[in-house]
């Protein structure tokens, strides 16, 4: 995000200037929409963090843009934190500001950027949670035609995340013609449009053939024709609408903790490390940007992690 003010900024430089932190957000968040291509979820953090920081500012009294000091930024990161805010969520409030603060900069609603002596909260690196083969089996098998018409498609949705590692984000807008059954991939648009190949397994291809010659429903809107997975009316499933479905199996499967569909990410990363998969295909494959986010899974995968130390260590 470090360039995102940068580029194209030029662009919103002929508009009149906000004078309240209200007009200055509105217009990042357009300058956001129109010209940084971001993914619709972070968009919305990025805008929600900025109001709630504007918010924050009214409270202390600071009106103008030009009041902001890194004294008062430095206040609202601690009133966050003392507010129960998680440091990863602090970190990507301050990312805000400092993008927001760089475009009003540029823009010339500030003389100087308040935001650059601001350093955020280093995150806590939480090892991710996976399952086991056996309960991911489990998982997949719980989808039955006996109570849920639906099963099929809600079998797919498991099978498909656990078997390509792609985001609820991602899954809900893989388009039927984004999937090659002769060569055994799928196209996936990831975070900021980045599209990566994924393969997939025979067995998760004959599903998506099944569903979509058995059970898919009639699409109701013309956009939504080459989805992929459609709600019971034809409509295009919501990323909260895959939380929902998972959800409900784990509880019927009785796996306990909480499982969402990154658990299924994770796993899906985890079995390829276990196989001896090289991080930098896993990266590929999972679409990071950067490498180590990529390498949080060999901290999870500490039997392979055993195993090499064993056969090439001197002294294991």
């Amino acid at each position: 995000m470090g360039t995102i003010a940068q580029s194209n900024a030029s662009s919103l430089s002929q508009s009149p200037l906000p004078v309240d932190m209200p007009g200055a957000i509105e217009a990042f968040c357009q300058y956001l929409r129109a010209e940084c291509g971001l993914a619709e979820n972070t968009y919305r953090a990025y805008r929600r963090d900025l109001f709630d920081f504007g918010a924050y500012l009214g409270e202390i009294g600071c009106r103008s843009l030009k009041e902001i000091t890194p004294a008062k930024i430095d206040q609202y990161m601690q009133s966050s934190h003392a507010a129960g805010k998680n440091p990863s969520s602090i970190a990507r409030a301050i990312a805000a500001i400092r993008t927001f603060c760089r475009f009003c900069l540029l823009q010339q609603f500030i003389d100087t950027d308040p935001s650059i002596s601001i350093t955020a909260p280093k995150k806590w690196k939480r090892l991710p949670r996976t399952l086991d083969h056996q309960d991911i089996q489990k998982l997949i098998n719980e989808p039955n035609p006996d109570d849920d018409a639906l099963w099929l498609r809600n079998r797919l949705i498991i099978a498909l995340l656990y078997a390509t590692g792609m985001r609820a984000s991602e899954l809900i807008s893989v388009k039927i013609g984004d999937i090659n059954f002769d060569l055994g991939i799928v196209r996936v648009i990831g975070k900021g449009r980045r599209e990566r190949i994924i393969p997939v397994a025979d067995k998760v291809l004959e599903m998506i053939r099944q569903y979509i010659h058995q059970t898919r429903p009639e699409p109701s809107d013309e956009s939504d024709k080459q989805i992929l997975l459609l709600s019971r009316t034809g409509r295009r499933l919501r990323r909260e609408d895959i939380f929902r479905i998972i959800r409900k199996y784990v509880i019927r499967s009785a796996i306990r903790g909480h499982v969402s569909p990154h658990t299924l990410r994770h796993s899906f990363a985890t079995q390829l490390l276990t196989g001896g998969a090289d991080l930098r295909s896993i990266q590929e494959m999972l679409g990071h940007a950067d490498i180590s986010t990529t390498q949080i899974y060999t901290h999870v995968n500490s039997s392979r992690l055993k195993a090499i130390h064993k056969k090439f260590h001197p002294r294991a």
